[in-house]
């Protein structure tokens, strides 16, 4: 029996899973959890590197006490990278995607490089603020010089097997979060690159999931589907090509995988993206806020800093505007579902709106977002039901939207990931969609990340295998 090692690594923790195969079934045994953590840097939100590869390499130690390792795959979230000079030293900090920095960064581009339909139309990506394209514009801007010093360009979980392994090894999926690659050719857009200013030899050759990076401590380092949610798609259920699959987790990833990219003026103009996935297939899909927002408001209701060196005055503000807020209790998630339970309360906010992605206090722009759309919430359960019922009108959208420019009827949602857990979320999407709700994996994201090694390593035969083991 093998023991695969997945570490599975989001904004606000990481998780190393040992994956074993017995009797044709994937067991899982989590062996070391870290948290995860912003500070503030040089004026920005930045990613904790050092510590996060110190924790990388303190659960790769946790995993050995277990046995042998047979290999290693590491996951993040997508668009965030640091760049490295000649003698491969940082020379960029490593700031986090919901920085401020990129503010008017898409508007720039669309008057002085190309128009977004444009760009859509080669690379496939949804616009987001956050996307890498828009951080490396600001970057030009703010600090060229670390442009002009720079010899690589790697993603987060690229550096993190870059420390590892010491060999640079650039990988397809997460690569295809930056809105640079050509969505058709699935490599580097180098006349775009070329157009926005940026030094093309920072962008090496793309690898596939399943490719060796090295070896750390004698264990092969390989590439899974480097993207969290490349990796959580790959380990959905799915009965048939008539489901929607909804990795939910801090963001929710609804959508389908498709064997082309759909980068027609509908589907830019519903926003939706075509990121890579492993095996040449792309994720058409709508990223949408997510838990984010409960995330956040719990944070705050609990008196916890979400990037540290910010200050709390918006949060005081806004939890002085919940009648029934109680300091010093400890919400947890579960609370917070049975508090949104049977609220008199019906108005709504639209989840993607910017605002939400990183205020100085989310309890608070919820509030005002409500405000502007019916009746603000004045106790943490109405609070809470603003939020829940937001995120399932948002899925129902998402779905009446995908449908359209598919030209497909869909019959079911497969929720995978953390979310999966919330049975009051999964109860209102499927009021809101009409569609019948199957849940799980939880671990979607680590046993999809677990599938890819265990194929390289001859456990299964292929995916429609592995996927016939996370039925079982």
């Amino acid at each position: 029996m093998k023991n695969y090692l997945a570490i599975d690594i989001g904004a606000s923790s990481g998780r190393h899973i040992i994956g074993r195969v017995v009797d044709g079934k994937i067991t899982l045994e989590e062996v070391y959890r870290f948290v995860n953590s912003q500070v503030r840097k040089n004026g920005h939100d930045c990613w904790d590197i050092e510590k996060l590869v110190a924790s990388v390499k303190a659960g790769i130690d946790e995993a050995m006490k277990k046995g042998p390792v047979e290999s290693i795959g590491i996951d993040t979230w997508g668009v965030d990278f640091v760049l490295l000079d000649e003698k491969g030293e940082l020379c960029s900090d490593s700031v986090a995607y919901r920085d401020a920095r990129t503010t008017g960064a898409d508007v720039e581009i669309e008057s002085q490089v190309m128009s977004f339909e444009e760009l859509y139309s080669r690379c496939g990506i949804q616009k987001a603020p956050f996307n890498t394209i828009y951080q490396l514009w600001a970057l030009k801007k703010e600090h060229p010089e670390q442009l002009e010093k720079a010899a690589s360009f790697l993603t987060v979980p690229e550096y993190l097997n870059y420390r590892l392994t010491g060999n640079i090894v650039h990988e397809y999926t997460d690569s295809s979060t930056t809105s640079l690659l050509d969505a058709a050719k699935k490599d580097w857009d180098f006349d775009l690159i070329e157009k926005l200013g940026l030094p093309k030899r920072i962008f090496g050759k793309l690898e596939m999931p399943g490719a060796t990076v090295g070896e750390y401590k004698g264990v092969k380092v390989v590439l899974p589907a480097m993207h969290d949610t490349g990796s959580a798609y790959l380990a959905v259920p799915a009965r048939d090509d008539r489901a929607v699959y909804l990795s939910s987790g801090t963001w929710s990833l609804l959508g389908v995988e498709n064997e082309k990219p759909i980068t027609t003026k509908a589907s830019c103009a519903a926003n939706f993206t075509n990121e890579g996935g492993a095996w040449g297939r792309y994720r058409y899909l709508k990223n949408i806020m997510g838990l984010w927002m409960i995330q956040s408001i719990r944070r705050e209701l609990n008196g916890v800093e979400y990037v540290e060196g910010k200050g709390d005055d918006a949060t005081k503000e806004a939890l002085a505007t919940l009648k029934d807020y109680e300091k010093g209790r400890e919400y947890s998630f579960a609370d917070l579902s049975m508090i949104a339970r049977g609220q008199n309360y019906n108005t709504t906010v639209d989840v993607n709106d910017s605002r939400f992605l990183n205020p100085a206090s989310m309890i608070g722009e919820v509030t005002k977002a409500a405000s502007e759309t019916g009746k603000p919430p004045t106790t943490v359960g109405e609070l809470m039901q603003c939020v829940y019922l937001s995120l399932a009108e948002c899925y129902a959208n998402a779905i009446r939207n995908l449908s359209e420019i598919t030209g497909k009827v869909y019959t079911s949602i497969n929720i995978v990931g953390g979310g999966s857990q919330d049975k009051y979320l999964n109860a209102l999407t499927a009021e809101a969609t009409g569609l019948e709700v199957f849940t799980g994996p939880i671990e979607g994201t680590a046993i999809g990340n677990l599938i890819v090694q265990m194929i390289a390593g001859g456990e299964f035969a292929d995916l429609a295998a592995a996927r016939a083991a996370v039925v079982r």
